[in-house]
């Protein structure tokens, strides 16, 4: 029973999204349409925000930086579960499957990290204005961009190494459309899982520090927009505010829902619908949410467009 969980276990029963081909077939049309929407949308702002000098600011240096982090974020599962829906498999490899829980930890974590910082840059361009360029420099924006994949690699780290290195006996069906922590976990046999859980409750507590940072900054940043004059001013100060805290919105509210929906409403294909919300969703409609109340992307997208396209 204390034997290594590589000796028994090879390779991991995904759950399937369908069980007839006809179905399976259609997952994977809907999952290649949403893969490459994400990558073009994403792509368009990796493009605009590099190619454009006039957006070589702090705000699009993290815009970028959270591109960057969704196109990986829904590459480290999606691919998978394409992949399994047209060959109509649901296997993957112990190795895989540990590949894809310490890039998918690595992603989100990094991206919460990044919103975190964004949340920040909008209280100092906002509150601090006269400050701005001393307190966000391009030396302090590259710091907190590196502290910030620095953050979510370390998570990253800490969990799966933790994970994958219980002792599993309960079988190797995963009730999850990817390798997620807390369906392996069910798989362990050891009462060592525990350590697992004071990991994620450590995870849990620095999470709700930052999502109380993020909160405390828009707070500050509301009271001193009201506080404008100008109906311009608000506007514009409104219009820069909204897409973040839209997305910062989304990205916690389906990752609460997720993790802290009562067990009694927990069923396989509820879990399966809310992952899907929470990893598939944000990185396709983030660069959306981003670019409709920003008319400088805007432009620069149309410009990046028009010149790919002659």
């Amino acid at each position: 029973m204390q034997m290594s969980n590589r000796s028994t276990i090879t390779e991991f029963l995904l759950l399937a999204f369908a069980d007839t081909r006809e179905l399976q077939l259609l997952h994977f049309a809907l999952l290649l349409g949403i893969y490459l929407a994400a990558l073009l949308g994403n792509g368009l702002i990796l493009s605009a925000v590099a190619c454009h000098h006039h957006l070589h600011t702090p705000m699009y240096f993290f815009l970028l930086n959270l591109a960057l982090l969704d196109v990986g974020s829904i590459s480290t599962t999606l691919p998978k579960a394409m992949a399994n829906a047209l060959w109509d498999t649901r296997a993957i490899s112990y190795q895989g499957c540990a590949a894809q829980v310490f890039f998918f930890l690595f992603f989100i974590a990094a991206e919460y990290s990044i919103l975190t910082v964004m949340a920040y840059d909008r209280y100092i361009a906002i509150c601090k204005p006269l400050h701005y360029g001393s307190l966000l420099g391009s030396r302090a924006c590259a710091q907190m961009a590196a502290a910030a994949w620095g953050s979510g690699f370390l998570n990253a780290v800490l969990h799966t190494a933790t994970t994958f290195s219980l002792p599993l006996c309960r079988g190797n069906a995963v009730d999850q459309f990817f390798c997620e922590i807390p369906h392996i976990l069910k798989l362990s046999c050891s009462d060592s899982y525990l350590r697992e859980v004071g990991a994620v409750l450590f995870s849990i507590a620095l999470a709700f520090g930052c999502f109380v940072f993020i909160v405390l900054s828009y707070v500050q940043i509301f009271r001193a927009v009201l506080r404008m004059p100008s109906e311009q001013g608000r506007h514009k100060a409104f219009s820069t505010c909204l897409p973040h805290l839209a997305v910062i919105s989304l990205f916690v509210s389906t990752g609460i829902f997720s993790y802290l929906k009562p067990p009694s409403i927990s069923s396989p294909s509820l879990d399966l619908v809310v992952s899907f919300l929470y990893l598939v969703v944000p990185p396709a409609v983030n660069p959306l949410i981003y670019s409709m109340r920003n008319q400088e992307l805007k432009n620069a997208v149309r410009k990046t467009v028009s010149i790919h396209v002659s």
